[in-house]
Order: structure tokens, then C-alpha cells, then sequence
């Protein structure tokens, strides 16, 4: 029923907005069971949260001083509201090319009023390289509507308009994210006043995957500080496995952490002590054919956590977009001059619809923040799956009994699993 009346409000939205082109908020008939729209209504607001005299990666050689400067992270906050808020709104960004300038069109009412009361669980989203702080804003919205307070990070360096030196995503990553639970945690406002920062989940894509495992305990390896294309004077050493630098961000705060696609397997950056580091618990989702974090060392991620019961979600024969970014805006189908290609490539699929996909990550992720950060410990019926959706048995009577012989995948109509699988390992 929550579903059908997410379905209607969209449709009412779309059909209301003469700009109502890049959607982010669809829910689709065919979207598994918890991924529609929560009863709350969401409120969004922006913040910038500064890092003072922080290392400047982007501006320190191979050799000579270190530099420093303060660091500013701009911040999208969605958040539970009051619950007479008329719902939408739009938000104005740039897309990859970091030019082009779009609207997107969601489910949040920008300035509302936050709810009265309540203590929300706290999530923070952190982007690829580059990306921004709405290329998971679907999900954002999504997991305010159901009671959690979404902080989702433009990381400076890293973003479609600052895109500055690699090394930088990879020295800074873990510690923005810590640094904005921080600064969320401290909120004296009525957005503070909601915020539960001691059950937080941190949820990353791609490089933000990156930064979400070595803040869960995956110091990376020592090569990994000294690749040239990397950080410059050893300054990753501040998250290598062992150093008192990197076991200093242990969080007992973050009680799970999602990865999309996470980077840094494949290019030798955790070993086998490194990822027996992860002491949080860990969802993993990716495509079969990802040939940017590669497929076979995501899985190798999954292998070598053995330190927490983890899981993985992968998207069969879809690439290293799987289940995270938004759909692609309109402006994106266009060849970029600034680029020489479409920038439709960052975000879209080859196989997979972005809107299918997002409505199974949000149907997963869901389940996966209410068991562990609410305790809700119904929701874990929801990963006592068949490893391959395929081989899962529908038998369910015209009146809704389900047979002996059901083994479909819970939450999914019929015939909508197709093309997945999902695995957990335990504790080793």
C-alpha cells in the first residue's frame, strides 16, 4: 500500500512540474517490497562543514613542504519533516562534465520544517571519484522518508567542479566521513535534534566505497603508499594497516557500512591482514562485469572480510554503475566537448534500467539499516535468500498463501528477481 501511494505522488509530481525532466524519486510497479517511499515526510537543506588546516594533497609535491589549508565539505542533509509538508522540490547542479548545468527533480521539500520530535539513525553517502553529493540523492530521500537523518558529501577534490589529483580522494576519503558524523553529531538545531549519531551507517560508491572500508578497519597495504600515480610523500601512510594514525579512526558509532562497486582491491590495496580489519558490518553490491573496480576483487573483498558477517548483491552482467547513481539526466545524452563522450556514460547501465536498479539497492539497503541500526530483527528474513534469484520457486495461491515449495526471493513479486544473486558469509 506504501508503494502504491509513493507510485501515485509521483505521478502527480511528474505530471504537475513543467520541469519534471530528471526524476530521481521514481519507484517503479515492478520495485521489490521496501523500496518505496517511507510514511515521513523529508525536508533537505545544505550545509558546509570546514576542516581546518588540514594536508592540502593537491597542492603538495613529490617533494619539498607539506601544505595545509582548511578543508570545506558542502553537505545535502535530508531529513525527516513535519507531516503537513507539501512534498518535492528540485535541486541545481552540474553533471560530469562539471559544466553542464541540470535540475533534478525529487521527493524533498527544501527548507521545511523538521519533524517535532524523534531520534533518527544517521547515514552518510559519499561519492565516487568524481561525482557529487546528489549522484546517491535518490537514496538520500528515500531513507529520510523511512526515519533515518542523510547526510550525503561533496568531497573538495573529487567533485564534477573541483576534480583535483587523486591521491587526495585517497588520503581524505575515511576522514571526511568521519568528520561530517562529527559535525552532524554536534548540530544544536532542529536538524540536530534528530540526528542519533551512535548508530550511524556509512554508504559509499565506488571511491566512497574506498573511504567507507578503510574506515570500517581495512587499512590498505604498505605498496599502496608508494604508487607515483598515488599520494605524494608517503602521505597515505596515514591509512595503512597498523598505523596508529589509521587505527585511530575506529568508530564504534558506525554500526554498518554499504559499498557500490568500492574501489581499491583491484589495484593492490588491501591484503589479507587489511581486510580481516573490517569490524563492521558489510553489504557489498556490484555488477558481474565491473571492469573498473573488477568484479573477481570486489568478490575478493567479500572472501577476505572475515572479521564481520558480510554480504554481496551482485547485478548479473551489469558494469561498474550497478545500483548506485541516479538516473542519467537528459543534459548527460549529449557528446561533451569538455569530455569527448557522453556524459549518459557515467551514469546509465549497458544491461540494467539506473531506476530498476536503485529501487533494488534501496529494497536492500533498507533492510539492511533497519536490522542494524534500528534493531529491527524482522528485517533479516529479507537476506535469508537463494543464492541465485533464478533458482527460487514461486508458489503462492490466488489467495496469497504461499505453497511448501516457495523459495522466491522475500519482497519480490513474481518473475522480478531475474538476474540476481546474493551471498553471505559469516564470521570466520
Amino acid at each position: 500500500m506504501k508503494t502504491m501511494t509513493t507510485l501515485a505522488l509521483s505521478a502527480a509530481l511528474t505530471a504537475g512540474s513543467a520541469t519534471a525532466e530528471n526524476r530521481i524519486d521514481t519507484i517503479r510497479p515492478d520495485a521489490p517490497q521496501l523500496a518505496g517511499y517511507g510514511e515521513l515526510a523529508v525536508g533537505v537543506t545544505t550545509r558546509v562543514f570546514t576542516m581546518t588546516d588540514q594536508i592540502d594533497v593537491a597542492n603538495t609535491g613529490a617533494e619539498g613542504d607539506i601544505a595545509r589549508a582548511d578543508r570545506p565539505l558542502t553537505v545535502e542533509i535530508w531529513y525527516p519533516a513535519l507531516e503537513n509538508t507539501v512534498l518535492g522540490g528540485s535541486y541545481e547542479t552540474v553533471i560530469r562534465d562539471g559544466v553542464t548545468k541540470v535540475m533534478l527533480d525529487g521527493y524533498a521539500t527544501r527548507g521545511a520544517v523538521p519533524a517535532a520530535k524523534g531520534s533518527f539513525p544517521l547515514v552518510i553517502l559519499s561519492h565516487g571519484y568524481p561525482g557529487n553529493r546528489w549522484l546517491m540523492g535518490w537514496l538520500g530521500e528515500n531513507l529520510a522518508s523511512k526515519g533515518y537523518v542523510v547526510a550525503s558529501i561533496d568531497h573538495t577534490d573529487s567533485t564534477y567542479a573541483d576534480q583535483g589529483p587523486f591521491g587526495s580522494t585517497l588520503v581524505n576519503r575515511p576522514w571526511d566521513q568521519r568528520f561530517v558524523i562529527d559535525q552532524m553529531a554536534a548540530l544544536d538545531d532542529g536538524i540536530g535534534a534528530l540526528v542519533h549519531a551512535e548508530a550511524t551507517a556509512v554508504i559509499g560508491y565506488s571511491m566512497g566505497g574506498y573511504g567507507a572500508l578503510v574506515y570500517a578497519g581495512a587499512g590498505v597495504t604498505q605498496l599502496a603508499t608508494t604508487y607515483e600515480w598515488g599520494a605524494p610523500q608517503g602521505l597515505l601512510q596515514r591509512n595503512m594497516v597498523g598505523t596508529d594514525e589509521h587505527m585511530g579512526l575506529r568508530d564504534n558509532r558506525v554500526k554498518a557500512v554499504v559499498a557500490f562497486g568500492p574501489w581499491g582491491n583491484n589495484a593492490g590495496f588491501w591484503d589479507a591482514a587489511g581486510l580481516s580489519g573490517i569490524h563492521t558490518p558489510l553489504m557489498l553490491i556490484a555488477g558481474s562485469v565491473d571492469d573498473v573496480s573488477q568484479y573477481d576483487a570486489i568478490r575478493g573483498i567479500f572472501d577476505g572480510a572475515t572479521g564481520v558477517t558480510r554480504h554481496l548483491l551482485t547485478f548479473e552482467a551489469a558494469n561498474h554503475n550497478a545500483g548506485a547513481p541516479m538516473p542519467a539526466p537528459r543534459e548527460s545524452y549529449a557528446m561533451s566537448e569538455a569530455l569527448g563522450w557522453a556524459p549518459f556514460e557515467h551514469y546509465a547501465d549497458a544491461v540494467w534500467d539506473n531506476t530498476r536498479m536503485n529501487n533494488i539497492s534501496a529494497h536492500f539497503v533498507t533492510a539492511y539499516l533497519d536490522l542494524h541500526l534500528k534493531g529491527d530483527t524482522e528485517k533479516a528474513s529479507y537476506f535469508d535468500l537463494q543464492p541465485n534469484a533464478a533458482d527460487g520457486v514461486w508458489a503462492v495461491d490466488e489467495n496469497g498463501e504461499r505453497g511448501e515449495e516457495h523459495t522466491y526471493w522475500t519482497g519480490f513479486p513474481n518473475r522480478t528477481a531475474a538476474g540476481l544473486r546474493f551471498e553471505t558469509k559469516v564470521v570466520e
